[in-house]
């Protein structure tokens, strides 16, 4: 039985993130999302179902609207580990999301590492 592109990735997506959740109890999820055009990061607290701080490509400050590529997603976890970092968040986990850790996303999380986030 063949299935979609879709259905693979949300099957992957909802893996990981129940495999995460399951370890990290207690602590902020780090998500990412990523599309063809851009790239976006949120810090979510889920046993109160908000998030504290999110960074994306489509906010004009950052200088990366429209654009999905590997020094934005740079930028984009740079800023997000400073904005954690501003809300006094230091240990989260990252929720990958369906996404391989490859490229775009790695380099994200390379950048958040570097900035001070521990995951």
């Amino acid at each position: 039985m063949a299935n979609s592109k879709r259905d693979l990735f949300l099957k992957r997506r909802l893996r990981v993130r129940n495999k995460l959740r399951k370890m990290n109890a207690g602590r902020l999820r780090l998500s990412v999302h990523r599309s063809n055009k851009n790239i976006s990061v949120q810090l979510i607290d889920d046993v109160k179902g908000v998030t504290l701080v999110s960074a994306s490509s489509l906010e004009k400050e950052l200088g990366f609207v429209g654009k999905n590529n590997v020094e934005a997603a740079a930028k984009i976890g740079a800023t997000i580990a400073e904005r954690a970092k501003a809300a006094g968040v230091e240990d989260v986990y990252f929720d990958r999301g369906g996404f391989l850790f490859h490229g775009k996303v790695k380099a994200l999380a390379d950048a958040a590492r570097e900035g001070g986030l521990k995951f």
